[in-house]
């Protein structure tokens, strides 16, 4: 759960570098309902395991237990009932105008969020700006992809609207996760599910792009790179939406975009919007991406995590 009125939570980033410039300096790391975390893809010459070295891990709760009544009896036992906890103030962002780009997709879900709704995150390189710009949103439970196996967005909402069914969904999907389940959406009509599914159509399987150029792949040919491809044939997720069933319109402008999200959240039933967008990581941005996380050991902490959150809010 998040949220205006709730303490802020950062998220350990997806990229190896930029976790082990958040985990810098910690001395004690306890896990509640968690492992210890380890990077998302395994690299010659790299640690997997995030931890720092001199680190100590505590066990609080393991998923068997009961994660809430740990945390309790913790608080407890540090008085932390005496601390003034940090609260997030309501802060929505601006409506966002334009040229559609994912960074305005978020920054519209983050302006109409509505209270005590599930979001779906499984936007991969396209929602690296959902966290600040839904922080000061109403609160609203957030529900992301684990351990980097995608393709369960879709039914991870079929999931939590129908054991939710007063409270709005609204799933953030990556194109192509999409495709992985996409049968869903039939699913999602059957059942005339309150979910609202935002499809990010940026014609590629744009984190393995990046991917490629992480372990100094940047040559790599035509044919290694069409199997990243999702441009031929073009995916229409509107039309995919609507012969299953669901309603589903296509935005290219920020201003279709919100107008479309305002209907969607407004209208009973499942909906389906296509936010046609360049990939966030492309170009110059990509490719200076591997050099700036092997710079990172070398720069001063504060510096580090200026970057890091520049790259990863």
């Amino acid at each position: 759960e998040r949220g205006a009125g709730l303490p802020a939570v950062e998220r350990i980033a997806y990229l190896a570098e930029l976790a082990g410039v958040q985990l810098a300096g910690i001395n004690h790391l306890v896990l509640v309902d968690a492992k210890a975390p380890v990077s998302f893809f395994a690299y010659p010459g790299k640690k997997s395991y995030l931890v720092p070295d001199d680190c100590t891990v505590h066990q609080l709760s393991t998923p068997a237990q009961d994660a809430a009544a740990s945390l309790e009896k913790l608080a407890q036992a540090l008085g932390a009932g005496l601390a003034q906890p940090l609260l997030l103030a309501p802060a929505r962002p601006g409506r966002p105008r334009g040229k559609l780009t994912a960074e305005k997709v978020c920054k519209a879900v983050g302006h109409l969020l509505p209270e005590n709704a599930i979001v779906i995150d499984e936007a991969i390189t396209s929602g690296l700006m959902l966290a600040p710009f839904t922080a000061g949103a109403p609160r609203h439970d957030l529900i992301t992809l684990t351990g980097g196996a995608i393709g369960q967005g879709l039914p991870n909402a079929i999931g939590a609207a129908i054991a939710c069914p007063q409270r709005p969904v609204l799933a953030l999907i990556g194109d192509g996760t999409a495709m992985y389940t996409i049968q869903a959406l039939w699913t999602m009509a059957r059942e005339q599910l309150n979910v609202v599914s935002v499809i990010f159509n940026n014609a590629s399987y744009s984190v393995l792009n990046v991917e490629l150029e992480r372990v100094g792949a940047e040559q790599a040919g035509a044919k290694a790179r069409s199997q990243l491809d999702l441009a031929g044939p073009e995916l229409n997720f509107a039309h995919l939406a609507q012969g299953m069933g669901v309603r589903g319109v296509r935005a290219t402008t920020a201003e279709e975009f919100v107008w479309a999200l305002e209907q969607a959240l407004a209208t009973p039933g499942p909906h389906l919007i296509e936010a046609v967008v360049p990939q966030s990581l492309s170009g110059l941005k990509r490719k200076l991406l591997p050099w700036l996380l092997r710079s990172l050991p070398s720069l001063p902490p504060a510096v580090a995590k200026a970057l890091k959150r520049k790259i990863a809010p």
